[in-house]
């Protein structure tokens, strides 16, 4: 399917303009995310309708704990990512393209359709970047309005506004990744930037979308209390404080199996350094 946020260069070449990275794409080749192609001069999703991940899960497990508990949730998948996150949760799906692993053929309907047969009040795009594949969401977060079902974004946040704005009316409710607060770290832990990811936030909390936080806290990475006391203060200024904050706890994955998990005493010191800034609901992770 022929994405919708991009425009044509010379030479057959595209610049892809659904997130900050805006990368110019040649024919044949992919954009960062693995996802979007240039097929031609056009640039096409791979996985429009093509999820590689399904699952009924627990809300909480998204997290969200103040959006529905104690409900399911359908989750949803493609391949794909437009960080290279280091420490990767999922690197076997989100670092890799459509041809390597397994997926299934889903249309929006037969999304909705799926959801409904399980009796889920709501679907999750979630475990990958969900964001990467937003022509595809926004497809199936319509149709799930349209039948009275709700719908959940679980992404790290690194889109550009015309998109996310796209996607917004069909939104109830986020988990955003705030992987810390130094565009230096996300340049070298994950190969982005952090402002564009602040205002994600800010454009979802100004649209009425339900929305929690998630740093997961690595050693020797992000686990400053300084820096974690700027971003709890960056809360509590925006009208936040009422938003859950979790803190999730690290353990070795992919490119990161030299650090150890993170002490539980780090994620104490990290939930009353957050309470002391004025957040209202802290919740540890992965503990």
């Amino acid at each position: 399917m022929e994405c919708k946020y991009y425009k044509t260069l010379e030479d057959k070449r595209v610049e892809c303009q659904l997130c900050p990275h805006h990368c110019h794409i040649a024919e044949g080749k992919t954009g960062i995310c693995r996802s979007r192609r240039n097929d031609g001069g056009l640039l096409v999703s791979e996985v429009y309708g093509k999820p590689c991940a399904l699952a009924i899960d627990p809300i909480e497990k998204k997290p969200l704990y103040h959006f529905h508990p104690g409900t399911q949730c359908l989750s949803l998948a493609c391949t794909g990512c437009n960080f290279r996150c280091l420490n990767c949760q999922n690197h076997d799906i989100s670092q890799v393209s459509l041809s390597d692993v397994p997926h299934y053929e889903l249309s929006p309907e037969e999304v909705v359709r799926l959801c409904q047969k399980h009796h889920c009040p709501g679907i999750a795009y979630t475990y990958t970047e969900p964001l990467t594949y937003l022509e595809y969401i926004t497809d199936c977060a319509r149709l799930a309005h349209e039948a009275g079902l709700w719908n959940i974004l679980v992404s790290a946040g690194y889109v550009c506004q015309e998109p996310l704005n796209d996607l917004l009316p069909y939104l109830d409710a986020a988990n955003i990744d705030l992987k810390s607060f130094s565009d230096d770290i996300y340049r070298r832990i994950s190969g982005g930037h952090l402002q564009p990811v602040l205002d994600t936030i800010l454009a979802m909390r100004d649209a009425g979308v339900w929305v929690e936080i998630t740093n997961l806290v690595i050693p020797g990475v992000n686990d400053d209390l300084d820096m974690i006391r700027q971003m709890c203060r960056w809360m509590v200024d925006n009208n936040l404080a009422d938003n859950p904050l979790h803190f999730s706890r690290f353990f070795p994955r992919y490119k990161m199996m030299d650090i150890s998990p993170t002490p539980l005493q780090t994620l104490k010191a990290a939930k009353q350094v957050a309470e002391e800034e004025g957040i209202q609901y802290v919740y540890l992770g992965n503990v």
